[in-house]
């Protein structure tokens, strides 16, 4: 597999947790703050998004280039490294603001690979 394949394999598998993420958000905060798995889930997803992200930025760094995608790394780092110590209000922000402008960035870049 070349490096073009598996930035746009990284892109589409971005993509998919993004859209789970996303799925899981539309139960709302209430869901968020009853059910402690939601919590958890998020942690998880945030783990494989920044993990996608960082790949992304060291493979192609001029295409994933806006601050998202790193920010989406540093989180992940965040996450895995101070579980113990994650604030659920900033979590459930990132979860409805960061996720979905990163979403948007990856529509774009596999829109204009024309991969969609």
């Amino acid at each position: 597999m070349n490096s073009a394949d598996r930035v746009n394999r990284w892109l589409g598998d971005l993509r998919d947790t993004l859209a789970r993420a996303a799925d899981l958000a539309e139960r709302g905060r209430d869901a968020f703050d009853v059910d402690p798995a939601l919590p958890l889930a998020f942690e998880a997803l945030s783990n494989r998004i920044g993990d996608l992200s960082k790949r992304l930025v060291h493979a192609d760094e001029a295409r994933c280039s806006h601050l998202v995608w790193r920010q989406a790394a540093r989180n992940r780092d965040f996450v895995v490294h101070h579980y113990d110590r994650i604030d659920r209000d900033l979590l459930w922000r990132t979860v409805i603001t960061a996720f979905p402008e990163l979403a948007a960035r990856v529509e774009a870049e596999i829109e204009s690979a024309g991969h969609a």
